[in-house]
């Protein structure tokens, strides 16, 4: 009995606290660290903060970090503010060029390139000027997707009797009090209201013969 009743005292008793593992110190931190032009937050594991950057996701960030891991050794859930400057630099090649450390290519975002024909990963002001450079090539060859584009209409097959209302020209609709007032357009455009009938001469009946 005296057994139970001290593990019953000890069940009802307040719980403590876990055991935290003392924080890394804050001196040799960096709280920004820049790659590619972006401030990537230096408290983020490298695997997490390369998201940042527009061009990766979160499968990318992480065939990246194992790649830095391979070349230089420093584990891909290292603090990014505990690179070195040539550490940072490292990094940042891998970033620029992934197919040269060994990223598959299959997680790259610009395969079999229309003009090179090699597998790149684009990030960034280049992601944005390929994506540009392809609606432009697509909208000269006037091919369906882009006469779509050209149309501001959506490419992908989505339907337009509900949504996208605002993006295509519209044609043929007319405001009710515009035909009302005769319509903006002159006589013989759309729009415009018909001729009225002459009025008959004065003194004669409509109905009267000759």
């Amino acid at each position: 009995m005296a057994d139970g009743k001290d593990r019953q005292q000890v069940h009802h008793g307040r719980p403590t606290a876990p055991a935290h593992k003392d924080e890394a110190p804050m001196e040799d931190l960096r709280l920004i660290v820049r790659i590619t032009g972006i401030d990537l937050d230096g408290k983020k594991p490298i695997s997490r903060s390369l998201t940042k950057i527009k061009g990766i996701g979160v499968r990318m960030a992480k065939n990246i970090a194992i790649a830095f891991e391979k070349a230089t050794g420093i584990q891909s859930e290292s603090l990014t503010g505990k690179l070195s400057e040539d550490d940072s630099r490292k990094l940042e090649e891998i970033v620029v060029s992934p197919a040269k450390f060994g990223v598959p290519a299959w997680s790259l975002n610009r395969r079999k390139d229309f003009y090179s024909g090699s597998d790149t990963h684009l990030v960034m002001s280049d992601l944005d000027l390929s994506i540009r450079s392809d609606i432009l090539r697509m909208t000269e060859i006037k091919s369906y997707k882009g006469l779509r584009h050209a149309w501001g209409l959506p490419v992908r097959g989505q339907r337009t009797k509900s949504t996208h209302r605002g993006k295509g020209g519209i044609v043929g609709v007319i405001r009710k009090d515009a035909m009302k007032q005769g319509g903006p357009a002159g006589p013989g455009k759309a729009g415009a209201a018909p001729p009225a009938a002459a009025a008959p001469a004065k003194g004669v009946r409509k109905n009267d013969k000759k």
